[in-house]
């Protein structure tokens, strides 16, 4: 018996120790980059006026959009889940749309439907009603539940879907009516899984940089991740630089510690897993109320991405070569971001997986995957540069580093789906790969390669439009030579070149897209199910 434990010991150490190494990147890469740039500052930083300003904006904006986003997402992933339609799968498929389109040219599409004028102001002005304004806290609020309203309504219809198709019988057996099955079914799962998808948006909301760099209108309206940038853009105060991270940190931290314990229901769990069919709220108001409901937030989510097309594509022969040149180098930065990505979540993953005996040290890892999403990206490339500075000239380093930073913001995202996928496939294969010696490198030929390409595509993709779509980093440290196609948009936007910033928006929406598309499509070619 001796003889036998030490094996499985020496395995869950080989399969343990990468994970350890790649969580320990991460916390270099989030925690010890903030440490690089707070020992290069001379002095240290205190918070001005305008500091506790960009504090109580960035908690009020990031509030509200969490709630509107889960308080819309909540009778939309209701209506969804109860109501079978031609078009249903494609409909759900485009709401994923907006929050993997590239944000800055997701604002562009937000002006031509929001903007001064916009079909909305259009409208209103027939109606003789006041316009609105896109910028300051409306507009911020807007494009935060834009992007984010669809992820949300993931999240929660996932959970609609993990109800067992049989309590839905039982319950029309026992004659419920539609407020039964709320108070029975529905509000039990919603206590699970609404505070998880509420601290998810939130957290994303406080570090969001190009909505608020190109909607936020002013200092009355600049969030923490907007002055960090203004606090090393104009100032090059890395103190102060340092201290808004920690706060920004902080105000994460707690939301992203919680988010590990809230578990994500999968699908078909716990039933027989029959197709679900509703006899509830089939007929009157609730059945037009919830067709309107999804009209609308299909025109709410699809007009601004059908108005990037429209304008974008008369302008696409037109566009300089600037364009297509920063449109090569943020498809080689996305593919490298994809790379560094799979290569700490995949460890990571596999990792917690092996320690889910101990809770605590596969909760550390786990930990250090989500406490990403908590980090300053802008920091985090600061720090990045500080550190390699002395060996190598930083506009060498600029787009690698760029990767680097777009990766691990991906990774809190790719973690997640690969977490349940990873202790799927253990619970199904593992004693067998276990009595065939299966470890290392052939572990994860044989047995993880193969049954996780469906999630590994999809995060592959997920991770690579992210990254192609992100204006962070490489909005401090890029010089003429090496803007990515973000920072290009962004420019031509800022010099009212909006011809111009509409062709680069659709040039950009449709790389991402594609990008997504053939991950996911390619971890769907005979993958096994």
């Amino acid at each position: 018996m001796a003889t036998s434990r030490k094996p499985v010991s020496q395995r869950k150490m080989r399969a343990i120790l990468p994970g350890g190494v790649a969580a320990a990147l991460v916390a270099a890469l989030t925690l010890g980059t903030v440490l690089a740039v707070a020992m290069r500052a001379q002095s240290a930083g205190h918070l001005s006026a305008a500091d506790w300003a960009a504090l109580r904006f960035t908690l009020m904006q990031a509030g509200l959009s969490a709630l509107i986003s889960v308080g819309l997402a909540i009778p939309l992933a209701r209506a969804l889940a109860r109501r079978q339609f031609r078009g249903r799968a494609m409909l759900i498929t485009l709401l994923g749309a907006p929050f993997i389109l590239p944000v800055i040219a997701a604002v562009l599409g937000l002006l031509a439907i929001f903007g001064r004028h916009g079909l909305a102001n259009l409208l209103l002005q027939v109606l003789g009603l006041p316009a609105l304004s896109i910028y300051g806290m409306f507009g911020v609020v807007l494009a935060h539940v834009f992007f984010n309203l669809p992820l949300a309504t993931r999240l929660l219809l996932q959970g609609w879907q993990n109800i067992p198709a049989e309590r839905f019988r039982l319950a029309a057996s026992l004659g419920f009516a539609a407020t039964d099955i709320g108070r029975v079914l529905e509000r039990p799962m919603l206590r699970e899984i609404v505070p998880g998808a509420f601290m998810v948006v939130f957290a994303i909301c406080v570090t969001s940089f190009a909505v608020v760099l190109a909607l936020g209108g002013g200092p009355g309206a600049t969030t923490l991740e907007l002055a960090i940038y203004e606090a090393v853009r104009f100032d090059f105060d890395l103190g102060r630089a340092a201290l808004l991270a920690l706060v920004q940190f902080g105000i994460c931290a707690a939301a992203a510690l919680l988010m590990m314990w809230v578990q994500v229901p999968q699908i078909g769990e716990g039933g027989l897993d029959r197709a679900v069919k509703r006899w509830d709220a089939r007929f009157g108001w609730r059945r037009w109320g919830d067709m309107v409901l999804i009209v609308m937030a299909a025109l709410f989510l699809l007009l601004p991405l059908a108005a990037i097309i429209m304008r974008g594509l008369p302008q696409m022969a037109a566009l300089p070569s600037v364009v297509f040149a920063a449109a090569a180098r943020s498809l080689g930065v996305a593919l490298f971001s994809v790379l560094i990505t799979l290569s700490l979540a995949m460890p990571m993953a596999v990792a917690a997986h092996v320690l889910r005996g101990r809770p605590f040290a596969s909760g550390m890892i786990e930990g250090m995957g989500y406490l990403a999403i908590a980090a300053s990206p802008l920091v985090m490339g600061l720090g990045l540069f500080i550190v390699t500075y002395p060996f190598i000239e930083p506009g060498v380093l600029a787009l690698p580093l760029t990767a680097v930073v777009n990766a691990v913001m991906s990774l809190p995202f790719v973690l997640r789906m690969l977490l349940p996928a990873v202790a799927g496939v253990e619970h199904q294969f593992g004693w067998l790969a276990d009595s065939l010696g299966m470890k290392g490198w052939a572990r994860m030929r044989w047995l993880y390669l193969p049954r996780l390409r469906r999630p590994l595509g999809f995060s592959a993709g997920l991770a690579a439009a992210l990254s192609m779509g992100d204006l962070g980093a490489i909005a401090l440290f890029s010089d003429g030579n090496n803007a990515t196609l973000p920072l290009i948009l962004y420019r031509l936007m800022g010099a009212y070149r909006m011809d111009q910033a509409a062709g680069a928006a659709l040039l950009l929406l449709g790389l991402s897209l594609l990008l997504f598309w053939l991950f996911d499509k390619g971890g769907r070619v005979d993958a096994a199910p």
